[in-house]
């Protein structure tokens, strides 16, 4: 994408837009039960225990839902994949993000993909890119 706004200054998910600095992807987990929240909250969306703070993941997932966009909301911009992928480490565990490096006509539900990052602004965003076999 050729132009994408800042996150939301927020002291919960402030880690989150910084963690790719590293190549990791993090989200918040839970020192008591171990669930995974995202976004991140003041408390485990489980059990409620405060006791929470961000945790690397694998960064491995699947496409569960997608669109292309064709609109040119900047000139110049190609269409690009919206997409809803799941995390590998937790069943309910889901971002929404873009599916880079492959045509966007491509993309498949179920299409196996790991994380990738974009900086801009000082922000990694956590976009993903299909797993290569």
């Amino acid at each position: 994408m050729l132009h994408r706004l800042r996150p939301q200054q927020d002291p919960l998910t402030e880690f989150f837009w910084h963690s790719g600095a590293d190549g990791l992807l993090r989200v918040q987990t839970c020192s008591d039960c171990g669930y995974r929240t995202h976004p991140a909250g003041p408390v485990c969306a489980r059990c409620l225990s405060s006791r929470v703070g961000p945790q690397p993941v694998s960064g491995l997932g699947a496409v569960l839902s997608y669109t292309v966009n064709v609109q040119q909301w900047t000139p110049g911009q190609e269409p690009y994949v919206v997409a809803w992928v799941g995390l590998d480490e937790q069943e309910d565990l889901r971002l929404t993000t873009n599916i880079v490096d492959c045509d966007p006509w491509s993309v498949s539900i179920g299409d196996r993909v790991q994380v990738a990052f974009l900086e801009r602004h000082g922000y990694h965003y956590p976009l993903f890119r299909p797993v290569t076999p």
